[in-house]
């Protein structure tokens, strides 16, 4: 039976995933965190009535149906940057997600918030950008009437974008930029996406793309971030050739810095189309990122 306060968050751990539950919770409504490592103490803030914490792997039918059943709405928050053994972008992307959707949709449930991201592209040169591209329709094959939810970059305390730009703007006085900077970027507010997420379980079938109110090319940006916590870098045109290499070498590391998904996105416009509705049309006003730098600044000093 189907009971309509009831959430499953696939990936609810993760970066964006413990920030939809939050925003969720704040709205009365009873969470299953479902993550192949619950963990308790990610999803601060929230009153532990609320929440239901499961193991659950998208690539096991058993557990995702387990998590699933009985569920008035899922959101699928899992995401992946870099392939190790079993676990490809073809795997989690496009397999696992149209296995969470067929199951929403046999087990009844009424609404599917799928999370993929700006520039996903099923003609993709790109490995990463098709999968996400191939996802989408896997998902809507399974469930015709899911919400997708595009992010463009987001940001946020302990995320790995501007945390790692702040810090890098810090140590190399000399800053080496993907190309030649020109890579227009539209950074969004993590807690934006999540309130989005939250809204879009109450809309009807579409696509929402997530932008913050700014639009940058790479240069910009960085002179804006280096802006605001007081520094002057020179900035410095870097191959997109030589960034892969760094990556292949960064990825040799269980938390690599820098990944080929994440040069490959730098090398395309990564914003919001106007013809596709977006946070204004949820009624969330985007926070610009100098809004959070300074927070996020006095963080890592701290």
């Amino acid at each position: 039976m189907v009971k309509r306060n009831i959430v499953t968050v696939f990936g609810g751990t993760g970066f964006l995933g413990r920030r939809v539950v939050q925003h969720l919770c704040q709205r009365e409504l009873y969470v299953r965190v479902a993550s192949r490592h619950p963990d308790r103490s990610r999803v601060a803030g929230v009153d532990d009535t609320h929440l239901q914490f499961m193991t659950a792997d998208i690539r096991d039918p058993q557990s995702v149906a387990n998590a699933i059943a009985g569920a008035h709405g899922v959101v699928n928050a899992v995401s992946l940057y870099v392939e190790r053994g079993a676990e490809t972008f073809d795997a989690v992307h496009v397999e696992a997600a149209a296995r969470v959707a067929a199951h929403a949709m046999k087990s009844g449930v009424k609404r599917l918030v799928h999370l993929s991201g700006i520039g996903a592209d099923v003609a993709s040169q790109s490995l990463y950008i098709r999968k996400r591209g191939e996802g989408e329709l896997a998902v809507r094959a399974e469930f015709p009437d899911a919400v997708l939810i595009r992010p463009a970059v987001m940001f946020g305390p302990d995320d790995t974008f501007l945390t790692t730009v702040i810090t890098l703007l810090r140590r190399l006085p000399i800053f080496p930029m993907f190309g030649s900077g020109v890579t227009r970027l539209q950074p969004v507010y993590v807690e934006d996406v999540a309130e989005a997420v939250a809204l879009a379980l109450q809309q009807p079938t579409t696509t929402f793309e997530c932008g913050g109110p700014h639009v940058y090319t790479y240069a910009d940006f960085l002179r804006s971030v280096a802006h605001e916590v007081g520094l002057k870098p020179i900035l410095v045109p870097f191959p997109f050739a030589a960034w892969h290499a760094l990556a292949w070498l960064s990825e040799l590391h269980p938390r690599p810095p820098i990944t080929h998904n994440q040069v490959e996105l730098m090398q395309i416009d990564t914003i919001a189309s106007p013809e596709r509705p977006g946070l204004l049309n949820l009624g969330i006003s985007p926070q610009a990122a100098e809004e959070i730098i300074q927070q996020m600044a006095s963080q890592q000093r701290s």
